[in-house]
């Protein structure tokens, strides 16, 4: 197995492992530029939910008790669990129909978390519950492109991480590693997720981006479709194929890259258009033609999206194939792609940048804070 590098801050290298912890919380929580922390799960699904909720249980509980996990501050009328339950059950009998070990680490995460298990499923719905029809439409700012380059070092998948909902304080970086399986997934969570962005040791990564179409409703949500894949796929082509099989819950855009090639994956009612190549970039409107007349970003939230797109195209092409980790966290940070606080809890910024480098397993993470040294976290096979 290939060693793990954690952050270089020495006092949080010895927090380490399943039971490291992150910052306080404030109401609204707090914009904090701590490194994020580390979990190395293993087990089987229960028991990679429960380690996971053991060690976050105090910044659940409080994110959840936080306006219910924070959804009274983006949403335009208070909700309650009560009001929840009926979209919470329908999810749930999606999830376990679609991806049953997710839904039973979800179960695991209840316990060790000692939370509910309608609440341990809400951390995973929240984006689907905030949608994107109320008055506040969400601008969805998040860039990403992969690059494969004709030798390992230069291949990469980098993207920011654009949220609304002040979840700095909620990042956390999980090694799972299932019971039975050979394979490590290394994955960017916020508030409990199960997935979000991350990539595996056979060398496949995935990214995500905010596409706003069609009707979402009960299905799997687009950020454990990402970890479903890195659970069951080692490549491009595999991860096309589990996701061809996956009923989404809403409109998103994957974008997955390993040694030899890479490829977005657009979802739109049902639907899932493809394209591939060796060089792609995807910010938050559709780019395929047959979903084009169907985005339902606003415009002021399509001209942002344009600009970082042309910016992100400029800025890659300036970049040799030779380009550091560093260089990639530095095109990514700054304006327009990345996105600063403005104080508006409700406005999606930039809480990470990540450049994930599938031939070397490596994650390289920044915090919302540019100027600090990255995180950076290996993941490997045995015997590799």
């Amino acid at each position: 197995m290939m060693p793990w590098v954690g952050t270089k801050n020495p006092a949080r290298q010895a927090a380490d492992g399943p039971h490291a912890e992150g910052t306080g919380t404030l109401r609204g929580g707090v914009r904090t530029p701590a490194p994020a922390p580390f979990l190395r799960l293993t087990g089987d699904a229960f028991e990679l939910g429960r380690q996971h909720g053991a060690a976050r249980a105090a910044a659940l509980r409080a994110f959840l008790d936080d306006g219910v996990a924070r959804l009274d501050h983006l949403l335009d009328a208070p909700v309650s669990m009560a009001s929840l339950m009926p979209t919470i059950t329908a999810f749930q009998a999606e999830l376990e129909a679609g991806v049953p070990e997710l839904a039973e680490e979800i179960r695991g995460l209840a316990e060790g978390a000692g939370i509910s298990h309608p609440e341990a499923l809400l951390l995973q719905l929240r984006r689907e519950i905030l949608g994107y029809r109320s008055t506040h439409r969400p601008k969805g700012d998040c860039t990403t492109y992969a690059r494969v380059a004709g030798h390992d070092a230069g291949t990469v998948l980098a993207q920011t991480v654009d949220l609304n909902g002040n979840l700095d304080d909620q990042t956390a970086v999980l090694s799972l590693r299932r019971t039975g399986s050979e394979r490590e997934v290394l994955m960017l969570s916020f508030g409990g997720l199960l997935g979000y962005l991350g990539m595996n040791s056979d060398g496949l990564a995935v990214g995500i981006n905010l596409v706003l179409g069609g009707r979402w409703q009960p299905g799997i949500p687009p950020y454990l479709a990402v970890r479903h894949v890195l659970d069951n796929a080692g490549s491009v082509a595999e991860g096309l194929e589990v996701l061809r099989g996956l009923k989404m819950a809403s409109s998103r855009s994957l974008m997955l890259c390993d040694r030899r090639g890479a490829a977005y994956a657009e979802f739109l009612d049902g639907r899932m258009q493809v394209a591939e190549g060796r060089r792609l970039l995807h910010t938050n409107h559709f780019l395929n033609r047959e979903f084009i007349p169907f985005d339902e970003l606003n415009v002021f939230a399509k001209n942002s999206s344009l600009r970082r797109l042309e910016a992100c195209d400029v800025r890659l092409n300036a970049l040799p194939e030779n380009a550091t980790p560093r260089d990639h966290l530095g095109l990514l940070s700054t304006p327009p792609i990345f996105v600063a606080d403005n104080g508006d809890i409700r406005r999606e910024r930039t809480v990470a940048v990540a450049v994930m480098r599938p031939g070397h397993g490596d994650l390289h993470l920044l915090g919302p804070r540019t100027s600090a040294a990255p995180q950076v976290f290996t993941a490997g096979r045995e015997g590799a």
